[in-house]
């Protein structure tokens, strides 16, 4: 499925001079990683279930002091 975008001039020539340093991308490349790292979940129940730190914990857990391992 394609999509048009509007980018601004400036954001276009940042993209072009990134490209030039590295030919193995191209636009649609950049763009696809640029919005899955901006709309992956910050979600540290998940990380801390995977880490086998706690079973259940709130999707602030990362940052909620309660859930921080004390040494």
């Amino acid at each position: 499925m394609k999509r048009m975008l509007d980018i601004p001039d400036e954001l276009w020539t940042q993209l072009d001079q990134y490209l030039k340093d590295h030919p193995e991308q191209n636009p649609s490349s950049v763009v696809q990683e640029a919005l899955a790292e901006k709309l992956r979940l910050k979600n540290g129940s998940r990380l801390l279930s995977l880490a086998g730190i706690v079973e259940n914990a709130p999707k602030n857990a990362s940052v909620n002091e309660d859930y921080l391992i004390q040494g």
